[in-house]
C-alpha cells in the first residue's frame, strides 16, 4: 500500500530541511512525495531541489502562476499515485512512525476512510512547546458533526479512491480547505483517531492560519460548515432553521452553540464510547 505525502509549497524553502529529514526517517518505506510549488517568489524551488538531490521518490511540480492553496492541493491529490494520501506542510515535520500508524489502520479497517492524530505545537525552530488537547475521538455517522470545535487536525491521512467519489477539494478556498476536505471524507465512511502526536506543527509569522489570518480562517470555516449542512440536506439544527444562503459566520456558529452544553458533551462522549466498543 503506497502512501503519497503531499507538499504544497509557497516560499517555505528555508524550513524544508526538517520536513525532508522527517520523511526519509519513516519506519514505513513504501511512500512517494509529491511537491507542488505555487510559483514561489523566493528561491524555495532551488533550495528544495538541492536538498532532495537525485532521490526519485520525490516528484516536483510548479504552478506557472500563483494559484492559491485550494487549487494547489487539488492538483497534488491528482498527481498522487498512492492509495493513501496525507498533506505535510513544507515548514512542518512528521514523527518516524506517522505513516506506519495510519497505514496499519487502513489495512485492517476497510471501513475507515480517514485517520488523524495528535500534533506537537512547536516554535519557529521546530522545538516542542506543547501537545494541544483538541485532537480527540469523534462520533462517526453523525449528520450534525461539523468538526466545530476542531478535533480532526494533523496528521490527517485519507483513501484517494474514496476522495474521488466526493465533490473533491474546493479550489476556491484560500483558508480552511483542509476542513472542507475532512467533512467531505467524513460523509463517506468512518474516521479513526490515532492517539499519538505524529505531526510537528511549526508556528511562525508567515503561517496561513496563524496570527493575523485567524479572523479570515474563522470566516472561511463557517462557509465550509454551511456547505456541509446543504450537502447533507439539513433544514434545521437543534430546532433552529438553517439559512438558505450564507450571510455571515455568526449565524452559522450560533446554530452550533448548543454543542457547548454539558449535556451535549456527555451524550457525545457516551456515543463515542459505544462506537469504540462495538467497532
Amino acid at each position: 500500500m503506497m502512501f503519497s505525502i503531499l507538499v504544497a509549497n509557497y516560499n517555505n524553502g528555508e524550513f524544508f530541511r526538517s520536513c525532508y529529514d522527517s520523511i526519509i526517517a519513516q519506519s514505513y518505506d513504501n511512500w512517494e512525495v509529491v511537491i507542488l510549488d505555487d510559483a514561489s517568489t523566493d528561491d524555495s524551488l532551488e533550495v528544495i531541489k538541492k536538498i532532495i538531490g537525485i532521490d526519485d521518490r520525490f516528484k516536483i511540480f510548479r504552478n506557472e502562476r500563483n494559484s492559491g492553496v485550494g487549487i494547489t492541493k487539488s492538483k497534488l491529490i491528482e498527481f498522487a499515485a498512492g492509495e493513501i494520501c496525507g498533506f505535510v506542510d513544507p515548514d512542518d515535520a512528521i514523527t518516524t512512525n506517522a505513516l506506519n500508524s495510519s497505514i496499519q489502520i487502513f489495512r485492517n479497517r476497510k471501513d475507515v476512510v480517514l485517520t488523524y492524530s495528535k500534533y506537537v505545537k512547536c516554535d519557529e525552530n521546530l522545538q516542542p512547546i506543547d501537545i494541544p488537547k483538541n485532537p480527540m475521538p469523534i462520533p462517526n455517522n453523525d449528520p450534525f458533526f461539523f468538526n466545530c470545535p476542531v478535533h480532526i487536525v494533523h496528521f490527517v491521512c485519507f483513501r484517494k479512491d474514496i476522495y474521488e467519489t466526493t465533490e473533491k477539494m474546493n479550489t476556491e478556498m484560500k483558508i480552511a480547505e483542509d476542513q472542507d476536505l475532512y467533512l467531505k471524507m467524513y460523509e463517506k465512511g468512518k474516521v479513526k483517531f490515532i492517539n499519538e502526536a505524529n505531526y510537528l506543527y511549526r508556528t511562525h509569522s508567515r503561517g496561513i492560519s496563524q496570527n493575523d489570518n485567524r479572523p479570515k480562517s474563522r470566516e472561511y470555516f463557517a462557509k465550509v460548515i454551511f456547505n456541509a449542512m446543504k450537502r447533507r440536506s439539513l433544514k434545521e439544527i437543534n430546532g433552529k432553521a438553517i439559512p438558505d444562503q450564507f450571510v455571515d459566520s455568526k449565524a452559522i456558529y450560533d446554530l452550533l452553540e448548543y454543542q457547548n452544553s454539558i449535556t451535549y458533551r456527555i451524550k457525545k462522549k457516551l456515543r463515542i464510547l459505544v462506537q469504540q466498543l462495538f467497532s
